[in-house]
């Protein structure tokens, strides 16, 4: 194994996206639950950090671009998202859980590609 030099933040939706999510989606999302939607959630490699707050600090600068990615994942079409997406309706919207140590255990290279706003 090898030690990663990032960190792991893990943004969680709460039930404003959920109660959002189920209004544009309809029927499509019906069964969808807060449990359901919060079991397998974005991971972030973020920056190492010595205070949890430098990681809740990097968060809030991406914190639209974030939010946009999120939304972008379940609905694509920009029309039917919340017009308000500040930092504190970020904060409303979602939970987000920090880990400071990473490991990888594969031992390949780790390939990247862009994803949305990169």
């Amino acid at each position: 194994m090898y030690f990663v030099d990032r960190s792991v933040a893990i943004i969680k939706p709460r039930q404003p996206f959920l109660d959002w999510l189920t209004s544009v989606a309809g029927d499509d999302m019906v069964d969808l639950t807060l449990d359901n939607l919060r079991a397998d959630c974005t991971a972030l490699l973020v920056p190492e950090y010595d205070e949890p707050e430098e990681a809740v600090a990097w968060i809030d600068e991406r914190a639209e671009q974030l939010f946009r990615q999120e939304l972008a994942s379940w609905h694509e079409d920009e029309a039917a998202w919340p017009a308000d997406r500040s930092l504190m309706v970020f904060w409303q919207w979602f939970d987000v859980e920090f880990h400071s140590l990473v490991l990888d255990s594969v031992d390949a290279p780790i390939e990247n590609s862009p994803a949305l706003d990169a």
